[in-house]
């Protein structure tokens, strides 16, 4: 197109059709709390690609980007727990007096997590029988157990090559921070003695907690 005096004019730049898409984070957590509402609501079985998609409001191949089957996707789900406290476990202390508080950020954000709803309900499921329960305890072993104790073994690691942290075999040390932080409350919980962990709650527990793991850093210092 010209105007009168020749010039040419820029062409008329066509509108999108139908809707923005979604930035990708936001279709992962659609995709991924449509997974865990179908599995706690329907089962495992109800839990397929198509279902998936459906609840989530997506094509099925959106849900392929993420996952290429079933197991996939629950173990892509599972490691969201994991995922959302990771960056925390690779911040240091400042120095061995901030090691205790920088600790318990970290325990607070796994215990935000693995004492969740969701976390409750899939401790519960898995104390259950149903068809496909080895392969969903695989990836919850997988996805959630051993990597949460490797996200903490490491951040131990680093802080005993500083000489921060007791020099005991760390995995060991993760393990038992965990059982004590996460794994006794999370069986209480599950089993009907305490109710899902409020944030007030999760801090009075981690308050006893830290006094332990104090004594466990100071004595390991002496």
């Amino acid at each position: 197109m010209t105007s009168k005096k020749g010039t040419h004019m820029p062409a008329a730049v066509p509108k999108p059709r139908g809707r923005p898409s979604a930035p990708q984070e936001e279709v992962k957590k659609q995709i991924i709390d449509s997974t865990m509402t179908l599995l706690f609501d329907k089962g495992y079985d109800a839990t397929t690609i198509e279902a998936v998609a459906s609840q989530a409001g997506v094509a099925k191949k959106t849900v392929y980007r993420f996952a290429k089957n079933r197991e996939e996707l629950l173990g892509l789900s599972v490691r969201n727990w994991t995922d959302n406290y990771a960056p925390l476990t690779q911040l240091d202390p400042k120095d061995k007096s901030d090691v205790l508080p920088t600790l318990r950020k970290l325990l607070t954000a796994i215990c935000g997590q693995a004492l969740s709803e969701s976390a409750v309900k899939m401790f519960r499921l898995l104390n259950t029988t149903f068809p496909g329960k080895g392969e969903l305890l695989k990836r919850y072993n997988e996805n959630g157990i051993e990597r949460g104790q490797q996200l903490l073994t490491d951040w131990i690691i680093r802080q005993q090559n500083h000489g921060w942290f007791p020099m005991l075999p760390a995995d060991i040390s993760a393990k038992a921070i965990l059982a004590m932080c996460v794994a006794e409350p999370l069986r209480k919980t599950a089993i009907g003695l305490t109710h899902t962990f409020e944030d007030e709650a999760v801090e009075a527990h981690l308050d006893s907690c830290m006094q332990f793991i104090s004594l466990i850093i100071d004595q390991g210092s002496e």
